[in-house]
């Protein structure tokens, strides 16, 4: 079991906020940390996103979280493995 990091581009959070935090319950014990950007600009909040999460599984089970997340409309995951 290793640590892997999993990237998160999110369009339309707003509307995709209950679909992906249901997601990422249903993998809570894998996930280790989590860290929400979104963007900003001209005063106003943006509908994009971007989402790190800290994996703490085998490597299988990490593109599991990633094909789980993918499959919401509007998120484009990719792991990052620095091996």
């Amino acid at each position: 079991m290793g640590y892997t990091l999993l990237v998160l581009r999110i369009n339309d959070r707003e509307d995709k906020a209950l679909e992906i935090q249901k997601a990422l319950t249903r993998h809570g014990c894998k996930i280790m940390t989590r860290l929400g950007l979104h963007d900003h600009g001209n005063g106003t909040c943006s509908p994009c996103g971007t989402m790190v999460l800290q994996l703490c599984c085998s490597p299988d089970e990490s593109r599991a979280v990633a094909a789980d997340l993918a499959k919401i409309d509007g998120v484009k995951a990719k792991i990052v493995d620095f091996d």
